[in-house]
């Protein structure tokens, strides 16, 4: 299949625009730079928490190490002729294991009902073994707000993300992930890796008319309950009668290939390795590359349809 953009020069801005310093380093950092004066006994600090993101968020973007990092804010401070100081890579290291983020995300009034999609992937580590590399499970989910427009849709994609290590299994973080969500969500779709009753419990508290699309196991039976059947029990029907892949259709399954995309985008633009060592700073680390990466996507998203087939 091929697809053209039909938005190529806006598309095309966006793209420049990722590399534009003023996207990342914004009057607001500057003017919040030096951290409010302490009224608890104990030193004071002297860089706040979004003078540190800044900074971060520069090596992230650019892929720089701590070091570098360091540098690369120096110089533009200089360039711009603020007289700031510029936080080493050790108060970097240190102060990225209790980063705390400058703002929450804030809805906005038209966004519609939530269409979660939530996958997990693994990230290189070299935490607590330097000479071998570990695996840790990161889960990112970005949520499509759709708000109906006549007969368009317009969608808004947001990444979250909840990191663990590689003894955590994917449906323990489901109920971590809808904690940072307020609105209702309208669906959740996820691979089979979360069927089972763990995950259903967690949506359906979160919100109880959520409509949940997890592919059953190809054993899973159903339950055995008196009561009316639930939603898994309606997909083990449906599957056993319609098919698999006709059921996916009727669900809207498909549209899992977008987080598919969101994983791969972010291993693509951010990395597939985790530079700090202890699990606090990967946390963090991971948590700038989302903000990263909804702000590369905020500058311009391609639209892309469907080619027709030439005759061969």
């Amino acid at each position: 299949m091929k697809f053209k953009v039909t938005n190529w020069p806006e598309y095309e801005a966006g793209l420049r625009r990722r590399g534009s310093l003023t996207l990342w380093l914004t009057e607001e950092a500057l003017a919040r730079w030096h951290a409010p004066r302490r009224t608890t006994r104990g030193g004071q600090p002297r860089y706040s928490d979004l003078a540190i993101e800044a900074v971060l968020t520069l090596g992230c973007v650019f892929g720089l190490r701590l070091r570098q990092s360091e540098g690369l804010a120096t110089s533009l401070l200089d360039l711009m002729g603020l007289d700031l100081p510029v936080p080493d890579h050790t108060t970097l290291s240190r102060r990225a294991q209790i980063w705390e983020p400058s703002a929450k995300r804030q809805r906005h009034p038209e966004d519609g009902p939530l269409h979660v999609l939530i996958d997990s992937t693994g990230f290189e580590s070299l935490r607590r073994r330097p000479m071998a590399g570990r695996q840790a499970r990161c889960q990112i989910t970005p949520d499509l707000a759709q708000a109906a427009f006549g007969s368009q849709c317009r969608q808004r994609r947001d990444h979250r993300h909840c990191l663990t290590d590689q003894d955590g299994d994917d449906p323990s973080q489901v109920k971590p992930l809808l904690d940072r969500i307020d609105a209702e969500i309208d669906q959740f779709t996820a691979d089979g890796a979360y069927d089972g009753g763990p995950t259903y419990c967690a949506v359906l508290q979160h919100s109880v008319t959520a409509r949940i699309v997890i592919p059953p196991r190809s054993t899973a039976v159903e339950s055995d309950d008196t009561g009316p059947p639930g939603q898994r029990d309606g997909h083990i029907t449906a599957i056993a009668n319609d098919g698999r892949l006709n059921w996916q259709a009727s669900t809207g399954y498909g549209k899992r290939a977008l987080i598919e995309t969101a994983v791969g985008r972010y291993k693509g633009l951010i990395g597939r390795r985790l530079r700090a060592r202890s699990f606090s700073a990967q946390q963090t680390e991971v948590a700038i590359g989302c903000a990263v990466l909804n702000r590369m996507t905020a500058c311009a998203r391609p639209e892309s349809v469907r080619c027709p087939a030439r005759p061969t």
